[in-house]
């Protein structure tokens, strides 16, 4: 994956695929990987860009205080390099919060936004989850944090059933940690975001898709999303937890392809 310079960080990214660009955006963990079991369908239809967040993975591993506004900031700076005039956007978890800011703040650059198990305002779940993933890291250490994150993104069945792959996820996640330090800054700027300023510039398409027993962000952080961003959708599958587009990549593809199709990006029109 090349580099690009975004004013003080080099943003580790990479292009896949022909056609119109879709970002998708990874979570808390930041990593361009997160969406290896996805990456094939959507390059299929699509130029696919993705990137490691700044602290993360290949990118500048910056000891700072983190937010959603600088991650969203950072990612408008690597459409700007990638000469990426306008992109659907699909955001996981604090993909889907940066996804909110950019659709807000720069609505020419944002052709349609899917919201997959995203949020606007924490509430006390998301608050008793995210401050014990603190303590975790700073406690503990970045092995034992990455050691327990299935706990929050999979569901019993499937932590039950794929225990090797999930032992080779966390091998992957430990070879390439953040430290602490930044494990801790991300999450805490993850809970001081408030979306709810966003949503009433949000005007392109939107979708947001959840499964029903996700722990993280429940359904009802969807459904307060949908119901506040005009003409929002959406779509609640059974089961997938946290992280549908890792345990029901298919699920999930079908989803989101079938609702980019439904909205192009507009050409435009000759003089």
């Amino acid at each position: 994956m090349p580099l690009a310079k975004i004013h003080d960080a080099d943003i580790h990214y990479d292009i896949k695929g022909e056609g119109e660009p879709v970002l998708l955006v990874a979570g808390l963990g930041g990593a361009a990987s997160y969406w290896n079991p996805n990456l094939a369908a959507f390059a299929e239809r699509y130029q696919v860009i993705l990137h490691d967040h700044r602290g993360t993975g290949g990118s500048t591993r910056s000891e700072m205080r983190y937010s959603v506004e600088l991650m969203a900031d950072d990612l408008l700076r690597l459409m700007d390099v990638l000469k990426i005039e306008k992109a659907h956007l699909v955001g996981h978890s604090t993909g889907g919060a940066i996804g909110q800011v950019l659709a807000a703040i720069a609505p020419e650059r944002i052709a349609s936004l899917v919201l997959y198990a995203s949020w606007a305002v924490h509430d006390n779940l998301m608050e008793v989850n995210m401050q014990l993933r603190r303590r975790i890291a700073m406690a503990m250490g970045e092995a034992e944090y990455h050691r327990t994150t299935p706990v929050f993104l999979y569901s019993p069945t499937y932590i039950r059933d794929n225990k090797e792959q999930l032992e080779r996820d966390i091998a992957a996640s430990i070879a390439n940690t953040s430290s602490k330090t930044i494990l801790d800054a991300r999450a805490a700027g993850i809970l001081a975001f408030d979306g709810l300023q966003y949503h009433d510039r949000i005007t392109c398409p939107t979708t947001a898709i959840v499964a029903d027993d996700d722990i993280l962000t429940p359904p009802y952080a969807s459904d307060i999303m949908v119901d506040r961003i005009k003409g929002a959708t959406l779509i609640k599958v059974a089961q997938g937890g946290h992280a549908l587009s890792r345990a029901e990549p298919k699920i999930f593809n079908d989803a989101v392809l079938g609702f980019l199709a439904k909205h192009p990006i507009a050409q435009k029109v000759a003089a």
